[in-house]
C-alpha cells in the first residue's frame, strides 16, 4: 500500500472486502476501478444524474457525491446482488417485462433505487413512485415503463393512489 493510500474494508453484495484507495477517490471508482463492480456506472459525477445510486447500508445513494473513505465499515449494495445463479429477480423480470429499458445505461441507478424504496416497506402511489424516481434521469425512454416496472415491483402491479 503506498503512502497516499488507504485500506477500506467494507461488505458488498454479501462479501467482507478490503482494498486500498487514494483518499480523494469517489466511491463509485472505488466499486468499479479497486473492486470490478461494473455495474454501477458514472454519468454526471455531480449527483443529478443517479446512474450511480447504490445502496449504504440499507439507503439509496449516489456513489459519485461520497468518498471511497466513507464506506469504510459500511454494507453496501451494487446491482450486481440483484441476479441470483443467472435468473433475473423479480424487478428485473418486471423490467423486462413492461420494456422499461433501450440503451441500459440509466438502469443500475433505477433498480438500485427501486430495491431502497421495496426495502423500506412503505406503499407509494404512482406519482409518489415517479417522484422517488426523478433521481435518476433517462434520455431513451418516456419513464412510463420504468414507472409501470417499479409499480409492479412494489406492489404486484397495482397503484396505491
Amino acid at each position: 500500500m503506498s503512502s497516499n493510500e488507504h485500506s477500506i474494508s467494507l461488505r458488498v453484495n454479501g462479501r467482507e472486502v478490503s482494498a486500498e484507495a487514494p483518499a480523494r477517490m469517489h466511491a463509485a471508482d472505488f466499486l468499479r476501478h479497486r473492486l470490478g463492480l461494473t455495474g454501477t456506472h458514472v454519468g454526471c459525477e455531480q449527483g443529478v444524474c443517479g446512474m450511480c445510486t447504490i445502496l449504504l447500508d440499507g439507503e439509496a445513494v449516489k456513489s459519485c457525491l461520497l468518498l471511497a473513505m466513507q464506506l469504510e465499515g459500511a454494507d453496501v449494495r451494487t446491482v450486481e446482488s440483484l441476479a441470483e445463479d443467472d435468473r433475473l429477480s423479480d424487478l428485473q423480470a418486471a423490467f423486462k417485462k413492461r420494456h422499461a429499458l433501450q440503451c441500459g445505461f440509466c438502469t443500475p441507478g433505477f433498480l438500485m433505487l427501486a430495491t431502497g424504496l421495496k426495502s423500506s416497506g412503505r406503499k407509494f402511489s404512482r406519482d409518489e413512485i415517479r417522484g422517488e424516481l426523478s433521481g435518476v434521469l433517462c434520455r431513451c425512454t418516456g419513464y412510463d415503463g420504468i414507472v409501470r416496472a417499479v409499480e409492479d415491483y412494489l406492489g404486484d402491479g397495482e397503484a396505491v393512489g
